[in-house]
């Protein structure tokens, strides 16, 4: 499984302040994740990429900058992160689960001005990908030029913006955007098919199991909004960890690499969404809840609730964390790895929890919604 991030701000950051410089930055989750218990490839080395929003008068495609080398060894990345700023950046760093190493199947996949990441997987990849394939427009078939999940999920988005009226191809909503409510909406028809096209697999094929469980963290930009996406496809089972924070600053302390969201005032000029904290200050972050959309739009952050065949309404409900694990993520979940009888796997594990897993219950400029 991968790692992303994503910022978006009232004002341009310059690049190394989120990729390089911070404590656990997403260059250093890249050789160091800690929350990936996949300990036969505890790497993110699998490729990487960054891409960000240039000022108007370049046009509003973004720029994006791939590699096939592992980030931690790309010296062309620090050379750039230390030049360039940005106010809506993503980033992500790989690890394999579909598709070869290749430039093409690095994240974020870009289309026009919208910018796509995923960590996670399409359950039965394999099965469903033709069905899939042969469900959206040819422009948008066309355009996938990798072999990843990730990439035809990018497509299946494409397809149900242009279905629902709103074609990515339409320069009037690359100059505007498509307005929040509209990629939400977008998003969830995509969770939606994805869906569909895996439970009309058979649940036994050549005596193989399928496992029908899909991890679907998304995260998707038009330069104006954000939408990313905290999901699985089961009613009983953890997502892959997602947490976000936000305040008016976003500044180094007295020691290098010692970074800590500031909060002077009920507003939010800076937004950050990761799959992994990039400090250890227990009070920057707040764990994303399972299977529910988080929203930035004019720094206003809006969490709904995914509500489906696997939402349940019940804010005291538990969900089992092992698929997760299985996957070699930590959910969001208290004691994640552990099973009846069964001790926490190591001491590292245990110190993560202590450090990342409080839920902070209230934000201001927070805004939940069923």
């Amino acid at each position: 499984m991968c790692r992303f991030l994503v910022y978006k701000g009232k004002d341009e950051i310059l690049l190394s302040k989120l990729i390089l410089e911070p404590q656990h930055s997403i260059l250093t989750q890249s050789y160091d994740s800690r929350l990936r218990l996949d300990h036969r490839r505890p790497h993110n080395g699998d490729g990487f990429g960054i891409g960000y929003y240039t000022p108007p008068t370049l046009g509003p495609h973004p720029c994006i900058f791939t590699s096939t080398i592992p980030a931690w060894n790309c010296i062309n990345l620090s050379r750039l992160a230390s030049k360039t700023t940005s106010s809506l950046i993503f980033a992500h760093v790989r690890a394999t689960t579909e598709g070869s190493l290749s430039d093409s199947n690095c994240h974020p996949f870009t289309h026009g001005n919208l910018m796509f990441m995923h960590n996670g997987n399409i359950a039965c990849w394999r099965h469903v990908k033709r069905a899939l394939a042969l469900s959206i427009g040819q422009k948008w078939f066309m355009g996938v030029q990798g072999n990843t999940d990730s990439e035809w999920a990018f497509a299946v988005f494409l397809d149900c913006l242009e279905k629902a009226g709103f074609d990515p191809d339409n320069e009037v909503y690359a100059t505007n955007g498509f307005g929040h409510t509209q990629i939400r909406k977008a998003m969830l028809q995509t969770i939606k098919r994805i869906n569909e096209f895996v439970d009309a697999t058979p649940s036994e094929m050549r005596n193989e199991i399928m496992d029908k469980r899909s991890l679907l963290n998304f995260a998707v930009a038009d330069g104006h909004s954000v939408v990313c996406t905290k999901y699985v496809s089961s009613a009983t089972d953890e997502a892959a960890s997602l947490y976000f924070s936000s305040g008016t600053s976003w500044k180094e302390g007295m020691e290098k690499g010692q970074y800590q969201m500031e909060r002077r005032d009920k507003g939010a000029d800076i937004v950050l969404v990761a799959s992994e904290p990039l400090t250890f200050e227990r009070d920057n972050w707040v764990t994303v809840p399972t299977n529910s959309t988080i929203t930035i739009h004019k720094q206003t952050v809006m969490i709904h609730p995914v509500i489906d065949e696997y939402y349940n309404h019940s804010p005291s409900y538990t969900r089992s964390s092992g698929f997760a694990v299985s996957k070699g993520l930590v959910s969001n979940a208290p004691g994640a790895t552990q099973t009846a009888g069964t001790p926490a796997k190591d001491e590292k594990e245990l110190e993560l929890r202590e450090k990342l897993g409080a839920v902070q219950k209230g934000v201001d400029g927070v805004e939940l919604s069923e």
